[in-house]
């Protein structure tokens, strides 16, 4: 997804991809280059500050930061349950708070989280833990893992998956106005079920839910570019502390009628 809004964005930007191996973004600067888009790679592990803070100082010394696409995350099959919590939740925030002080006013970033972030009963959520996000990163995470760690070991990553992009999009709004004093947007956007590899992780289930979604088909990846692409432009620049749920209807089908 994130490679997909690259290519669209890079047309008129130059592009820093970040993942914690840079020999596994080697694919995407080629075939960034091979379109005509200036592009590098730079190692980074979302889940250590320090790691974040140094791609945050990169990018900022490359010159004015347009846009964070913020698209890392693990899936339940990529990892336990603490690690996802740790690259989806902690992740987010060492985002927000390694790129605040060098992003410029007009600038945007945005969260990619997941449609699962809709699909957990409120009761299972530890909502109230979320605000410590703000004060004590430590204890938030420990209160996060006591809530999943109440469930089955079977069940603990997807939980963890699920709590963690709920997560992600309070998160988000919770920074629109800190962002908006700089004239900064902050928004998230919840793909449902796409074309891609992290897709192909997770094929088991997805059936059940594209027969009742309004469109019984997987997204893909082009469409879920452009919409980011499009929030991440000056285009809609009234749009910020709010989710974008694109799913082709999915969790509108599971509604009650």
């Amino acid at each position: 997804m994130g490679l997909s809004a690259a290519k669209i964005i890079g047309k008129d930007h130059y592009i820093i991809i970040a993942g914690r191996t840079v020999s596994k973004l080697e694919g995407a600067i080629n075939e960034l280059k091979e379109a005509g888009i200036e592009a590098e790679a730079m190692a980074c592990d979302v889940s250590d500050f320090d790691s974040v803070s140094a791609l945050a100082k990169k990018a900022k010394s490359l010159g004015t930061i347009s846009s964070v696409i913020h698209a890392a995350g693990m899936s339940p099959n990529m990892g336990d349950a603490d690690t996802i919590m740790k690259v989806n939740a902690l992740g987010t925030i060492h985002i927000h708070e390694a790129f605040h002080d060098v992003m410029e006013a007009g600038s945007c970033l945005i969260d990619i989280s997941s449609m699962s972030a809709y699909m957990l009963p409120g009761k299972l959520l530890p909502t109230k833990a979320y605000p410590l996000s703000h004060s004590d990163k430590n204890l938030f995470f420990k209160k996060m893992m006591k809530r999943v760690n109440l469930f089955p070991q079977k069940s603990r990553s997807g939980l963890s998956y699920a709590v963690s992009k709920n997560f992600v999009v309070w998160y988000a709004k919770s920074q629109a106005v800190k962002f908006g004093k700089k004239n900064i947007r902050v928004i998230s956007i919840s793909p449902g079920s796409f074309d891609t590899a992290m897709g192909e992780l997770e094929k088991d289930g997805v059936e059940q839910f594209l027969a009742k979604s309004a469109f019984p088909r997987l997204g893909k990846v082009d469409e879920i570019g452009e919409l980011i692409a499009f929030c991440a432009s000056d285009k809609p620049g009234y749009l910020t502390g709010t989710d974008i749920l694109c799913d082709g209807g999915c969790i509108a089908g599971q509604m009650k009628r």
